[in-house]
């Protein structure tokens, strides 16, 4: 499998969401994660299986699961390693999986998800424990976006209809080389 090829894919893929986003007159910011929506997408294609397998490939431009999951390895291992110098940017990134525990799961989805994408995975009472799931998912989130992300789910968007949660969070913080012109900064609300 020729890394660059799927280097060049997701780049491709990326500038088409981008393209789509973007063509939307608004004057909002927007900001999305490419290698989020890669990641996801691909355990979900690890996952799938038939037509909708065969959409999701042809989408994120790979081949098989086999591509996809080699290619989320390297991505996975090079995000995780510990390499910034000290005091350098500071970057996590996590994946996580919530399963309805009336759903059982391949042996061999459950090794793809903890192995290739190093992502959490839990069993989880949607019927029964909504609330429950909700807490779980949103504590996760903000611990490992140290405090940042406190409401990943809103409440009550869980319910007893809920079998799956594909969750990903990214937390990033480093200091500029070139800082903004604080003349040119101006203070308005974000929203997500």
């Amino acid at each position: 499998m020729d890394l660059r090829e799927s280097i060049a894919n997701q780049t491709n893929v990326s500038l088409s969401v981008a393209k789509h986003l973007f063509s939307k007159e608004s004057d909002n910011n927007i900001v999305f994660s490419p290698l989020s929506l890669q990641v996801v997408l691909s355990i979900i294609a690890s996952g799938s299986e038939g037509p909708t397998q065969q959409q999701l490939f042809n989408f994120l431009q790979s081949k098989s699961t086999d591509h996809l999951n080699y290619f989320a390895s390297q991505l996975v291992s090079v995000i995780l390693s510990d390499a910034s110098p000290a005091g350098g940017p500071l970057l996590s990134f996590v994946d996580g999986v919530w399963v309805d525990q009336t759903l059982s799961l391949q042996p061999s989805f459950q090794q793809i998800v903890s192995t290739h994408f190093k992502a959490a995975l839990s069993s989880v009472d949607f019927q029964n424990k909504a609330v429950e799931v909700t807490n779980e998912v949103n504590s996760w989130a903000e611990k490992e976006t140290n405090g940042l992300i406190k409401e990943l789910l809103p409440l009550g968007s869980v319910n007893n209809a809920t079998r799956l949660i594909f969750a990903n969070a990214l937390y990033f913080k480093g200091a500029w080389n070139d800082k903004f012109d604080a003349s040119k900064r101006k203070t308005t609300s974000f929203t997500f």
